[in-house]
């Protein structure tokens, strides 16, 4: 694995620090030799997941993201892109043999951040959550295990449903404030919900409901992740770190079910740090 350029680094980790705190957490706590390329693939993460929120309307986050898609054609022949970002990115791929795959479904799955279309059924939410957050695990274990983190793919996958779920629930004041509800409808509807009634905050007790459900499946998948914890490597156990935060913040949801729709669920930055230090004792999350 080659050298990561330590004014690059800097970079990406203060603009993480700003968009992505829980990852940037992590990494501090990471391997250093495999740090900047994570840095990398969590800034790349990051500039996707907010595209939504710095453009005027879908047809703007489309040019963005096909941009990107231009970008990472350009990357895996061997073009040189005029941004950090873009280098960065170029350089995480290379560590890890990233799969241009991965990148293509990732891109095609934020596609459909840009519209308020409604999420069907918990089916389509998990692959939209396998495309993206469980993506990132997967990528981030082959980056610090090379090949043997191809063992990984399957905690990788219900680990970042897991992980995806906790983070969407969280978000349900930032969603309902652009008009866009990711509770799946089938789920909504066993209440006799709609997505009216989560967008103006007045699901009542049947939301509620919906919320718990969400967070017992989150709860679920963490707990098949864990017993196929045997399958990760030993050099790919940190690329997980992220995933350690996931049970404190479904406890919060738990207890917090009735005002989800009106503020964000987090923990104190300290607190945080104490469960990622304990992640990297155990060796587990």
């Amino acid at each position: 694995m080659s050298t990561f350029p330590a004014e690059l680094m800097e970079q990406l980790l203060e603009d993480l620090r700003e968009s992505d705190r829980d990852r940037y957490l992590c990494l501090l706590l990471m391997p250093e030799r495999s740090r900047g390329f994570l840095a990398g693939l969590f800034a790349f993460n990051s500039e996707l997941a907010q595209i939504r929120e710095r453009v005027t309307d879908p047809a703007a986050g489309e040019v963005r993201l096909a941009w990107w898609g231009e970008v990472i054609d350009a990357i895996y022949v061997g073009q040189t892109v005029d941004s950090p970002l873009a280098q960065a990115l170029a350089r995480a791929i290379e560590a890890g043999d990233l799969p241009r795959h991965s990148f293509q479904a990732m891109l095609d799955a934020r596609r459909f951040d840009l519209f308020d279309d409604p999420v069907p059924d918990l089916n389509t939410l998990e692959g939209y959550l396998g495309e993206t957050s469980s993506a990132v695990l997967q990528m981030s274990a082959l980056i610090m295990a090379g090949d043997d983190g191809l063992e990984c793919a399957e905690v990788s996958g219900l680990a970042g449903v897991a992980m995806g779920l906790t983070g969407l629930m969280r978000s349900l004041p930032i969603h309902r404030a652009r008009g866009q509800c990711m509770i799946p409808v089938d789920m909504l509807a066993k209440h006799d919900l709609t997505q009216a009634h989560v967008l103006s905050g007045r699901g009542g007790a049947g939301l509620e409901l919906v919320l718990l459900q969400l967070c017992r499946h989150a709860n679920k998948r963490l707990e098949e992740a864990r017993e196929m914890w045997h399958l990760v490597p030993d050099a790919a156990v940190k690329a997980y770190l992220p995933v350690a935060l996931v049970p404190s913040y479904l406890k919060k949801l738990e207890r917090a079910r009735a005002s989800l729709t009106r503020k964000v669920v987090t923990s104190p930055q300290w607190m945080r740090q104490l469960r990622l230090l304990n992640a990297v004792r155990s060796e587990a999350f």
